[in-house]
């Protein structure tokens, strides 16, 4: 977290003084949005037929070369709001009559939202989601213990040497790991109310990356490893679109690396989202414009 010795609230830890410079995530202590919408993308548990109230957060502790939403992970745009203006976004997202209030990336932000979480929770009666990289502190997320209801973490790598290519990040698979673990400390089993949508609970996602299935392959032996399988939902993505980054692959996954993946999941006996072969494509990502994020 931040204090005198600067920001250690990621497993970066990068000692910045917030108050005076950014960190290694592109935020400084102001809170910084791209977008506020009602989402109907995300797994069906979580969008339903309402949508689930998608706050995007600007910057990001991990910041993958093949992000397709790096427009606003880069922290190139994001507009500053107040918390008090931050809780005013969840009410008004409650009286669209979303499923839930949904942070997508807001682990960099998580001191300042904590506060503003416990202040509506009374008032907003719906599931707090927390959509995440998978790269979190334990003591991130002890600043977000009760008050978070799901958790949507990715668990992108088994492999140290892919998460430092693409991510900057060799640690990543003991600290996604044990991230995972944490959330469930927490929220515990799935949980679902009488509608279908889930209310508590943890689903674990997973984008197969070209030329990766064997990294692949590793994620869905380690979650299996490391959890019962009724500890969480399983959510394997096809959706990997080039983004002209030089740095990332350049084409799309192929059919074999997809379904070898798919069938490993499956005999191991995962359940939850296979997401369709359909799902590459670019408009799936949102237009980050600000809308929503002022009030009118």
């Amino acid at each position: 977290m931040a204090t005198s010795s600067g920001c250690h609230l990621c497993p970066r830890s990068c000692g910045a003084d917030r108050n005076a410079e950014t960190g290694v995530c592109g935020a400084d202590n102001t809170i910084r949005i791209a977008k506020v919408m009602p989402h109907f993308w995300e797994e069906p548990c979580v969008s339903g037929t309402r949508g689930s109230g998608a706050v995007f957060f600007s910057c990001c502790t991990l910041r993958c070369v093949y992000c397709q939403n790096r427009t606003i992970s880069s922290g190139k745009f994001g507009v500053p709001v107040s918390q008090n203006r931050l809780a005013e976004i969840f009410s008004e997202l409650r009286g669209m009559n979303v499923h839930n209030i949904n942070l997508v990336s807001a682990d960099q932000y998580a001191a300042l939202i904590a506060p503003v979480l416990r202040k509506v929770r009374k008032n907003i009666d719906i599931p707090v989601v927390f959509n995440c990289s998978g790269y979190e502190s334990k003591e991130m997320l002890d600043i977000l213990d009760g008050l978070v209801d799901v958790y949507l973490p990715d668990f992108k790598y088994s492999d140290s040497g892919t998460a430092a290519v693409y991510s900057d990040a060799p640690d990543y698979p003991g600290v996604a790991l044990s991230a995972i673990g944490r959330m469930l400390d927490s929220v515990g089993k799935p949980r679902f109310d009488s509608d279908g949508m889930l209310s508590k609970g943890v689903i674990v996602r997973h984008l197969v990356l070209p030329g990766h299935r064997k990294n692949s392959l590793g994620v869905i032996e380690s979650l299996c490893s490391a959890f019962s399988l009724d500890d969480f939902i399983f959510s394997l993505m096809s959706q990997y679109t080039p983004n002209g980054d030089e740095r990332a692959p350049s084409r799309r996954i192929t059919h074999f690396e997809y379904e070898s993946v798919a069938n490993k999941a499956i005999s191991y006996g995962l359940k939850g989202y296979f997401q369709q072969f359909s799902s590459a494509d670019a408009s799936y990502t949102p237009e980050f414009d600000g809308r929503g994020v002022l009030k009118v």
